[in-house]
Parts: structure tokens; C-alpha cells; sequence
């Protein structure tokens, strides 16, 4: 459950910090099965922009996708993305390379560019 702050009249979302957003994709991973990107540099900067998104939001939205701001418009894109397991399946990693299949990270994979599934995206 959210924490929520009370500013005057107006209940507002308690902001995140980085560690609570590391802590949140590293409990995402463990529950599907999935490890994080393996360059810390790289996680840190996805990290990074899930916080930002999340504290501008109010909600986890992809760190590499435009997000517009309505939860329901963005539900799709909110970490993890409904993107995410066909992505890992068929590239071993999601669209940003948060979340990644343990086995192509053994073998010596790395997260590239893949292509985009949202076509949402595409009709605006």
C-alpha cells in the first residue's frame, strides 16, 4: 500500500527514493525469475528515470518510454510493462533491459536496442 502525505486538505503520494525503486525491480525480478541489467552504471540511469517517473506520476512508468501522464492511458507501460515478458522471451531482455532472463545474461548476453511493441505508441 502506498504511503501517503497530507499537505493541507490534499492526500498526496509519499515520493520515492532511489533505493526504494531499486528494491521495488530487484522484488519484481526475484518474483518472475528474472535478474536486473548487469552494468550497475546502466541500472543506476534506469533506476534513476523509474524514480523520476514514479515522483512526477505517481506510478512506475517504463524509464524509456513517453509516458503521458494518465494511468490509463500509460497502464500498459507501467513497470513491468505488459511488453516485458513477450520482450524476455523472444530477446532475453525487456524493451529497456531492466529485467532479464538469467540465462542470457549467463551466456553472455547484453540487454541492445529491440523493437518497440507498443503501437499505441505509433498512433497518436
Amino acid at each position: 500500500m502506498a504511503a501517503y502525505v497530507k499537505i493541507g486538505e490534499i492526500a498526496m503520494k509519499k515520493a520515492k527514493t532511489f533505493q526504494d525503486t531499486l528494491q521495488f525491480a530487484q522484488m519484481v525480478a526475484s518474483k518472475h525469475g528474472w535478474v536486473l541489467h548487469p552494468d550497475k552504471e546502466f541500472l543506476d540511469i534506469l533506476i534513476e528515470g523509474l524514480t523520476i517517473n514514479y515522483n512526477r506520476y505517481g506510478y512506475y512508468s517504463c524509464p524509456c518510454r513517453d509516458a503521458d501522464g494518465i494511468r490509463d492511458q500509460d497502464k500498459d507501460i507501467i513497470c513491468p510493462c505488459d511488453y516485458c515478458p513477450p520482450d524476455i522471451k523472444e530477446y532475453g531482455h525487456c524493451y529497456c533491459g531492466l529485467y532479464n532472463d538469467p540465462e542470457f545474461i549467463k551466456n553472455g548476453g547484453m540487454p541492445k536496442s529491440i523493437p518497440e511493441r507498443r503501437q499505441y505508441y505509433f498512433t497518436k
